[in-house]
């Protein structure tokens, strides 16, 4: 008909609200933005990486990223980097009581070409996510907008524990 206008789906709507508060991230390499969502469509918290409150952000410090510099992969070695990822920035400004049952929105992108960049949780977030009660994790991927089911990842996460526990059972023999 003629004068309609095409609204976004929600799914679409709540990962560009995600990428535009990815806008506040500190990092030099990537900036990530999270949206929680109620099951009622409502925001109840947003969160990108930067550095903790209190401390000078990375983005304010002339140079390349250290972490370029030392040829450290993105996903490895997390300890050497200071940002505080953006789901989790969402959940602590949150609060676990606000979050359970809720829906995390991810998106993000490489400062370097602009490009967009999967925002699926490193292993960290995942086990932050499976603590909060959060119920589905919506990104988007090369396939296009995926959701993630976190209750799939509470296996995972436990099969990670129980090769740690081989691996030191291997080097006590």
């Amino acid at each position: 008909m003629k004068g309609l206008r095409k609204r976004p789906k929600w799914n679409e709507y709540f990962l560009k609200i995600a990428m535009d508060v990815a806008e506040r991230g500190t990092c030099k390499r990537r900036v990530y933005g999270a949206v929680i969502v109620d099951q009622d469509k409502r925001i109840i918290s947003t969160g990108y990486c930067g550095n903790p409150h209190g401390t000078q952000n990375c983005c304010e410090i002339p140079g390349p990223c250290f972490r370029e510099v030392l040829n450290i992969p993105s996903g490895k070695n997390y300890d050497s980097c200071h940002s505080i990822h953006a789901e989790e920035n969402a959940i602590m400004n949150a609060g676990r009581d606000r979050v359970k049952g809720c829906n995390l929105y991810i998106s993000g992108k490489l400062l370097s070409t602009g490009e967009e960049v999967e925002g699926k949780p490193c292993q960290k977030c995942m086990e932050r996510i499976v603590n909060a009660g959060i119920e589905k994790v919506i990104t988007k991927t090369k396939k296009g907008v995926e959701e993630y089911l976190v209750d799939l990842w509470k296996e995972g996460i436990s099969q990670n524990v129980r090769d740690n526990y081989k691996e030191i059972e291997k080097k006590k023999k």
